[in-house]
C-alpha cells in the first residue's frame, strides 16, 4: 500500500515528516510518497547518513508550502504547486491509498472537500479524533469541522463514527452516545432533541447501537465508543481534555520532584506514570481522521514528531484497508432525511 505524505506540513517539517515516513517504510510494510521541496527532503536523508533513496520511499517535488497565515479556504488554489495541493491530487488520481498532513487543518479540510470530494450524500465531512477514555479510547465526531450542525449532520456523524470504530478500531457493535448536558431524551437544545429522535430510530432499525445521551463525564470514563457532537461542542470537549491532561501531567511532575522522598516514590510508580503519559499522548494515535471524504485523509498534529508521523501513516494504512468508506457508500440512503413529501426508509 502506498501512502502520500505532505513533507512540508507541520511545525517540525520536513525533518520529522521525512524521518517518520522512513520509519513507516521500514516498520509498517508500506510505501510512502513524500511530497515537498525535493532538495530539503534529500538534505534530511543525507544528514541521517542516507545517500540513496531507500526502496519504498518516493519523492514528488512541490515548490510551494501552505503556511498557517494563508487563507485556509483558498490556499490550495492560490498555491497550486504546494505540497498540500500536489499531494491531494496524487490521492485523487489514485497514486496513493491515503493522504497524511500535519499542516493547516482548515486548509486540509477545504482542499480535501473541494478536490477529493465528499462521499455522495454526505452533507459535511467531520474531524474524528480518538480521545483517551477509561475503556481504551472513543471516536469523537465532530471536533471542529462544522460548528453549526443540523440533526441530519449528527445522524450522519453517528453512522460515520460507528463505521470507523467498528472497522478501524475493531470495536464490535460500537456504542454510540450523543454528547449532551443530561441523559434524558428531553435534555439539550432542539438540535440535540431532534438528533436524539433520529438516532433512536436508527438504533431501532438495527443500523447503529445508540445508547442515548452521554454527559462529558461519562464519556471520559468510557461509557461509549463513539461520541457524537456538533463541531463547536466537540472542540470544547477535546480542548478541555487536552488541557486537563497537560495540567495533570504538570502537577504530577511537580509533586514527584518536590523532595527526595517523593522522587523515590516516583521510581516505585514509574511504570504507571509511563502508561498514563502514553495514554494521553496524541502521537500514539497518530492523527485525526477526516471522515466523509471519498478517500482516506489523516490530519496529524501540527507539532508531530517523527514517531507521531509514523503512527499517522499507520492510521492512514488501517483507514484505507478498513473498507469503511464502502460502508458509507452502501448505506448512504439510511443516513439522509427524506425530501419533503417522501417517507423515510430506515
Amino acid at each position: 500500500m502506498k501512502i502520500v505524505v505532505d513533507a512540508m506540513g507541520g511545525d517540525n517539517a520536513p525533518v520529522s515528516n521525512v524521518r517518520g515516513a522512513l520509519a513507516a517504510v521500514r516498520e509498517l510494510g508500506v510505501e510512502v510518497i513524500l511530497v515537498g521541496r525535493g532538495e530539503e527532503i534529500l538534505k534530511v536523508l543525507k544528514e541521517d547518513g542516507i545517500d540513496d533513496l531507500p526502496p519504498g520511499l518516493e519523492i514528488v517535488h512541490a515548490s510551494e508550502v501552505v503556511e498557517m497565515c494563508d487563507n485556509p479556504a483558498t490556499a490550495f488554489r492560490e498555491k497550486k504547486d504546494s505540497s498540500l495541493t500536489v499531494g491531494l491530487n496524487l490521492l485523487k488520481g489514485g497514486d496513493g491509498a491515503a493522504f497524511v498532513s500535519a499542516g493547516s487543518t482548515g486548509a486540509l479540510l477545504s482542499a480535501a472537500t473541494l478536490m477529493v470530494k465528499r462521499v455522495r450524500g454526505i452533507r459535511r465531512a467531520a474531524l474524528a479524533p480518538v480521545v483517551p477514555t477509561g475503556a481504551g479510547g472513543a471516536v469523537l465526531i465532530d471536533c471542529g469541522a462544522t460548528a453549526e450542525c443540523t440533526p441530519e449532520y449528527l445522524l450522519q456523524f453517528a453512522f460515520m463514527g460507528s463505521y470507523y470504530a467498528e472497522r478501524v478500531l475493531k470495536r464490535p457493535e460500537p456504542k454510540v452516545g450523543l454528547l449532551n448536558i443530561g441523559a434524558e431524551p428531553s435534555k439539550g437544545t432542539d438540535l440535540q432533541r431532534e438528533a436524539h429522535a433520529l438516532l433512536t430510530d436508527a438504533d431501532k432499525a438495527g443500523r447503529i447501537h445508540f445508547v442515548g445521551n452521554v454527559e462529558a463525564r461519562e464519556a471520559v470514563f468510557g461509557q461509549v465508543d463513539v461520541i457524537v457532537s456538533d463541531g463547536y461542542s466537540g472542540n470544547i470537549f477535546l480542548k478541555t481534555m487536552e488541557g486537563t491532561g497537560g495540567f495533570m501531567a504538570k502537577q504530577l511532575k511537580a509533586m514527584f520532584t518536590k523532595n527526595l522522598f517523593t522522587k523515590l516514590a516516583a521510581v516505585l510508580v514509574s511504570g504507571g506514570l509511563k502508561q498514563f503519559k502514553k495514554m494521553m499522548d496524541s502521537g500514539e494515535v497518530g492523527g485525526t481522521a477526516l471522515i466523509g471524504i471519498s478517500k482516506p485523509v489523516i490530519k496529524a498534529h501540527g507539532s508531530s514528531n517523527d514517531y507521531a508521523i509514523k503512527n499517522a501513516i499507520r492510521q492512514a494504512r488501517d483507514f484505507a484497508a478498513s473498507g469503511m468508506i464502502d460502508d458509507l457508500v452502501e448505506n448512504i440512503d439510511h443516513m439522509r432525511l427524506p425530501a419533503a413529501g417522501q417517507v423515510e426508509k430506515i
